[in-house]
């Protein structure tokens, strides 16, 4: 195997003097020959967007740091996705395009020194002429790896493959400060063959989102066939979310063997008219979380984003259902956990005009928080902040709880409105001041056993 030692093409250890070129150097090196590995060794380096190329592994050592450059220029403008909308981007810290056979290893840092960038989104957002670096980048690449690295305060999202095939996240670090914008921990985007294990993830925004681009991208992909587990979760917006961009569609996901802390939401899906789309073939299982706002949320009104505040999108009365209208159906939970829950036990909202459906939950046990946090648990128009709330359902179909225990909640334990076949079956309700409303029907067809 060939090594590229980016100290032999002269990056400057633990000086203030930029490795960009000598980095550079040895990725053209070792593409010439053919591939190989280009190592970082032990050291400070500091840099600009790095580029990758075919049949390249780079490789950062113990004790190695890329710290990446903090000015703008030192980004060149790519034409990529933000925020699932195609457009001319900054570079991310490190990028590759239709690339083949790309890997970057090892346990060293990969610094992204986002302060700065959040003080400029935060307070002078014109001088960013256009969106902040992500940490890790690829757009349309095959056989993509990720392995052992941390990777620490991203300027924006900080591992976002888009439109790639068979691409494996393995035993990843991730911290981005609890309070840092759009910091999102690892996003696949319209990509299939995605495998993303043993990960610790401590960010600012959503743990792990699954998406397919939006209305406005160039080109409708789906993202599918997509595994998440043995993952560790902290703060952020949610541990695990799909969407709100799904146009593209997303289906054939797991999502099994993970701890979610402090994440606001559990699982949380998230479209709106306008975007389309289908989410389906979903299944979620041996799952724990602790001190959330909702464990588990669908929202079809979901208001945030372009267009997010138009009448077409917070309307509950039904329009014709169009290639313009989302849809979430065939999703399954089983064997979870919640305890210190504080706004719901769960939140299922669809449109009037396409109920989410075919929706189950099987042996769920969810604790509410003994003095909770009022929170609203979801975004979208006419929800209150709430506490202490049971399952909060409306426009649904085929629904099935079984053997549910919710324990502490105030109200009913089930408020269903405009259900369609909904079934609760061996479930309980615990420590609740009136155990007499287990289920409050509003418009709504279900058949109750065994509670």
């Amino acid at each position: 195997m060939s090594v590229y030692n980016i100290a032999d093409y002269g990056a400057s250890r633990d000086s203030v003097e930029m490795s960009t070129g000598a980095i550079a150097a040895a990725i053209e090196a070792a593409s010439r020959d053919g591939g190989g590995t280009v190592h970082v060794p032990a050291g400070v380096y500091r840099t600009g967007a790095i580029r990758m190329k075919s049949h390249i592994e780079l490789h950062i050592s113990p004790g190695a740091v890329l710290s990446f450059s903090t000015d703008p220029a030192d980004y060149p403008v790519v034409h990529s996705r933000w925020e699932g909308a195609s457009r001319e981007v900054y570079s991310s810290c490190i990028y590759g395009e239709h690339l083949e056979n790309v890997s970057i290893t090892g346990s060293g840092l990969l610094l992204g020194n986002g302060q700065v960038w959040w003080d400029l989104f935060r307070q002078s957002p014109e001088q960013l002429y256009y969106p902040r670096p992500k940490l890790i980048s690829f757009d349309h690449c095959q056989r993509l790896t990720i392995r052992d690295i941390r990777l620490q305060d991203s300027p924006s999202w900080t591992v976002n493959p888009i439109c790639c095939s068979n691409v494996t996240i393995d035993n990843l670090s991730i911290h981005n400060p609890a309070d840092s914008p759009n910091t999102d921990g690892i996003n696949p985007e319209s990509c299939s063959n995605v495998r993303i294990s043993n990960c610790h993830i401590d960010v600012g925004d959503d743990c792990v989102t699954i998406k397919s681009g939006t209305e406005d991208a160039a080109e409708r992909i789906p993202c599918e066939n997509i595994t998440v587990t043995n993952c560790t979760m902290m703060h952020g917006h949610g541990g695990v979310v799909i969407g709100s961009e799904m146009s593209g569609d997303i289906r054939n996901v797991v999502i099994s063997n993970c701890i979610f802390k402090q994440t606001d939401r559990g699982i949380r899906l998230k479209s709106r008219r306008g975007r389309g789309g289908t989410v389906e073939d979903i299944r979620i299982s041996n799952i724990v979380m602790e001190d959330v706002i909702c464990p588990f949320i669908m929202n079809l009104y979901y208001f945030c984003g372009p267009r997010g505040k138009d009448k077409y999108v917070w309307d509950k009365n039904p329009y014709p259902v169009t290639e313009e209208t989302p849809s979430f159906r065939r999703i399954h939970f089983a064997d979870i956990t919640a305890r210190r829950v504080h706004a719901a036990a769960g939140f299922l909202y669809g449109l009037a005009e396409q109920y989410i459906s075919e929706i189950t939950f099987s042996h769920i046990d969810i604790s509410m928080a003994e003095n909770a946090t009022p929170g609203r648990p979801a975004m979208m128009a006419g929800i209150e902040e709430m506490n202490n709330r049971g399952f909060y359902l409306d426009n649904v179909r085929d629904i099935r709880f079984q053997q549910v225990t919710i324990e502490n909640h105030e109200g009913p334990a089930f408020y269903i409105e405009n259900g369609e076949k909904v079934e609760i079956k061996d479930c309980c309700s615990r420590n609740t001041a009136k155990p007499e409303q287990l289920v409050q029907q509003v418009t709504t067809e279900v058949t109750a056993g065994g509670l």
